[in-house]
């Protein structure tokens, strides 16, 4: 008892330095940038996959009663397999909303250089305040989950001129989900995706906007 007594008191001590609410305090992290991947996309046979994010309205639980509260937007940025931005976007989120983004239809559908459909790459989101994804003002408030298409075999074409690897047959297809990955977003990162996604929106001349989803319709 006396050990037991001895081990607790350090613990009675930190509680009450805290206020006495250091066991009812449920702290989560102030994420606001994520990064995800999608395969298989626009592939003969395959099913879509889906991008979906909440606000978990934590940002607008901080206004007046009577305002209108805050509303969020996901800054998000496609790139292909060889790190190209093919498309970008800014899609409000109205607290407790969910968005969905289909991958085949919406995020791979309408990019900036024309060249074709997109099978693979990296997503990156940024919970933002404004609606410019050129522009993103990073803020926290949004979480995110995506679906995966797994390809349940291995076979590909040999390398050549003309032999397209997404004409293949590679199913049957298996579905996984999981969390986006936080991630960490330099100064520097924060200026190359507004850089890349303003530059491709206007080469592109309107090319490159991924549309989105009506707010609460999912996939």
């Amino acid at each position: 008892m006396k050990k037991l007594g001895l081990f607790l008191l350090p613990i009675l001590a930190i509680t009450l330095m805290l206020g006495g609410n250091a066991f009812a305090q449920n702290v989560g992290d102030n994420s606001w940038y994520f990064v995800t991947y999608y395969s298989n996309a626009n592939t003969s046979g395959a099913p879509d996959a889906t991008l979906r994010i909440v606000n978990d309205g934590d940002f607008s639980a901080s206004t007046l009663k009577g305002e209108e509260p805050f509303r969020l937007y996901a800054a998000i940025y496609v790139f292909d397999d060889s790190q190209e931005m093919r498309s970008c976007c800014a899609c409000e989120i109205t607290p407790d909303g969910l968005l969905s983004e289909s991958v085949n239809k919406e995020l791979t559908a309408n990019e900036f250089t024309g060249r074709g459909q997109i099978a693979r790459g990296v997503i990156k989101v940024i919970t933002s305040l404004g609606d410019d994804p050129t522009f993103p003002a990073f803020w926290y408030g949004l979480r995110g989950w995506m679906t995966h298409i797994q390809a349940t075999t291995t076979t590909f074409p040999a390398p050549g001129p003309g032999n397209d690897v997404n004409a293949v047959e590679k199913g049957p297809w298996l579905v996984t989900e999981d969390a986006l990955a936080d991630s960490n977003l330099s100064d520097t990162e924060l200026s190359n995706l507004g850089t890349l996604c303003s530059y491709g929106l206007t080469i592109g001349s309107g090319y490159g906007l991924c549309p989105c989803t009506p707010e609460d319709y999912d996939f």
